[in-house]
């Protein structure tokens, strides 16, 4: 198996330097900002309102209620069955390993081999994130990459970047904004990116 997904990491061919090179020139002259893009990307990559709904759920219902979140980051798997969610790959078992957006560090999600993902939680993944240059530069500089996706973090906090493999998938649960305290479930799962689960960007700090 490892043969074969190296193989397909070496055959694959990354983005053209014209499209890369228009990007930067349009964003150079203002015309929409990395964020925006991003946004707008995420948008068209999740068409499917069900897409990610899983994911949503999850977060929404840590976020209510505490001893579910203490649960899921200790044993994501069996916390996803208490909402009837199976975790794990349908094709092979994974573990499924959640970490926590705090103040103090800032989780990022990559797959440095190929393009390992929770499929069961977030659905397909998007081009980016199999891209090599997002799984090499994820690792090498991970700042840089997330300014590239329009979120900054501070010099004090601290990047952690995790590496999922095919036994095991990694999903960021993001820091609740503030001004949401009473909201049902379903409406914070309207708020909830997948980008966000995936750690290239922030929730707003306050709704």
């Amino acid at each position: 198996r490892a043969a074969v997904e190296q193989r397909a990491v070496d055959v694959e061919i990354p983005c053209p330097p014209i499209a890369k090179a228009l990007v930067e020139v349009l964003l150079e002259k203002g015309l929409f900002t990395a964020d925006q893009l991003r946004a707008f990307v995420e948008k068209i990559d999740t068409l499917d309102a069900n897409r990610g709904v899983k994911g949503r759920e999850i977060v929404a219902r840590a976020w209510a209620d505490e001893a579910f979140k203490a649960r899921l980051l200790q044993n994501a798997n069996k916390a996803c069955a208490e909402l009837g969610i199976a975790a794990s790959n349908a094709h092979a078992h994974t573990e499924l390993m959640v970490v926590e957006q705090t103040a103090d560090e800032h989780h990022l999600i990559v797959c440095t081999l190929c393009s390992c993902y929770p499929l069961a939680i977030l659905g397909l993944s998007p081009d980016w994130y199999k891209s090599r240059e997002y799984r090499s530069r994820a690792v090498r500089e991970p700042r840089a990459v997330l300014r590239e996706f329009g979120t900054e973090v501070p010099r004090e906090r601290r990047v952690v970047v995790h590496d999922s493999t095919a036994d095991c998938r990694y999903m960021v649960l993001p820091l609740r904004p503030a001004g949401t305290e009473g909201w049902s479930e379903a409406k914070l799962q309207e708020i909830i990116t997948r980008d966000s689960m995936l750690g290239v960007t922030v929730l707003p700090e306050k709704l």
